[in-house]
């Protein structure tokens, strides 16, 4: 009897341990199968937008050089500040213009005073022959110094229209209103004509520069069919992604795109123009023109749901006993980024995972699915 009562309990410890060991392993074989998102493919009108590097140019930046040589003496403004046209902006030495203009001045009074002398004697000398007191060479003689001396007079005349010309030279003004540029030359430099002061760019509206290669083109002229301007006045506004990664708050529209391809970089040079009525973007600046395109019966996934192997892009479909496969699908050339246009490999009714890929989700795992 001691042992049977012995053997009993150690035998019911065993059972219960045993009962506790197969109970922890179906528990972690349900832990093992993963919750992950999933999503039913369909099919709808989408509206995808593709973005082009740009380089941003005011609509019209002109390039201040002086006219005349000579030492700064003044500058009146300051990099990136507004300015109206016809506003000084430097001034250059003035003290040899304005000695010059006096000279000059002087010289045209010396003139004057030398008609008029040379004026008298040929009206006095006119009086003499025709009383014949004086031969008409002699008259002549007068009338060629009066000539003479009009000539010197308009040479006089005309000196003092450069000197002048000149002193206006050495203030240099704003020929348009617009956004100052960078200034390199501070007073007491040395300028010359070929030297670039500054530069204004009128930036009420700015130009966006980028590139669309020859797909690009005929996609836009649907193969030729229709005429780049044709294409153009077709085309929806356009938005701006600035290099923050921020939209521009005002959309723009796309006015030109050259009709020659350049050989070298196999792509043709558009613009767009975006209103710019608080000066936010400047010159030099970049960015992403976004044009959008729309897509009917399309059949969109996130891009995040694929995975890419040997330049293929893949997802996994989720198919009986909810065991998940790789399948490979082809997708167009057109993404806003966040989602991919498929167009094979794919139906609707059929559900992807859209959680864990590329991280956890493995070929052949079957899966608890979480919509």
């Amino acid at each position: 009897m001691k042992y049977r009562t012995i053997w009993y309990p150690a035998a019911m410890a065993l059972c219960v341990l045993s009962l506790s060991s197969c109970k922890g392993k179906q528990q972690e074989n349900v832990q093992q199968i993963p919750e992950l998102a999933v999503m039913t493919i369909g099919e709808e009108n989408a509206q995808l937008e593709t973005g082009f590097p740009a380089t941003l140019k005011g609509t019209n930046d002109v390039q201040i050089h002086p006219q005349i040589q000579g030492f700064l003496t003044k500058v009146y403004v300051e990099e990136g500040q507004q300015v109206r046209a016809g506003q000084v902006l430097f001034t250059i030495d003035q003290v040899t213009l304005k000695a010059a203009v006096d000279a000059a001045q002087a010289a045209v009074q010396v003139a004057q005073a030398n008609v008029n002398t040379a004026t008298t004697n040929a009206n006095n000398n006119k009086i003499l022959l025709d009383k014949n007191i004086i031969s008409a060479p002699a008259y002549q003689t007068s009338v060629d110094a009066l000539n003479a001396a009009k000539a010197q007079y308009n040479q006089a005349a005309a000196n003092l229209a450069s000197a002048r010309k000149n002193l206006s030279y050495s203030t240099v003004t704003a020929p348009i209103s617009g956004l100052v540029g960078t200034i390199p030359y501070r007073e007491g430099s040395l300028v010359s004509p070929q030297s670039e002061l500054t530069v204004i760019s009128n930036n009420s509206s700015i130009d966006a520069y980028f590139s669309l290669n020859e797909k690009d083109i005929l996609a836009l002229t649907d193969n030729g069919k229709r005429t780049l301007q044709q294409a153009i006045a077709a085309m929806p506004p356009v938005t701006l992604m600035l290099a923050n990664g921020e939209r521009y708050g005002r959309p723009g529209r796309v006015e030109s795109i050259s009709g020659v391809i350049d050989p070298a970089t196999g792509a043709a040079t558009a613009k767009a123009v975006f209103p710019n009525p608080n000066g936010m973007l400047h010159s030099g600046n970049t960015g992403r023109v976004m044009i959008p395109q729309a897509h009917n019966n399309a059949i969109l996934v996130p891009q995040s749901a694929t995975y890419e192997m040997q330049d293929m892009k893949f997802v996994y479909v989720l198919g009986d006993s909810n065991k998940v496969h790789s399948a490979p699908i082809t997708i167009a050339e057109e993404n806003d980024g966040k989602n991919y246009i498929v167009i094979g490999g794919l139906k609707p009714g059929q559900q992807i995972v859209t959680e864990g890929v590329g991280i956890s989700v493995k070929d052949d795992m079957v899966i608890k699915p979480k919509k």
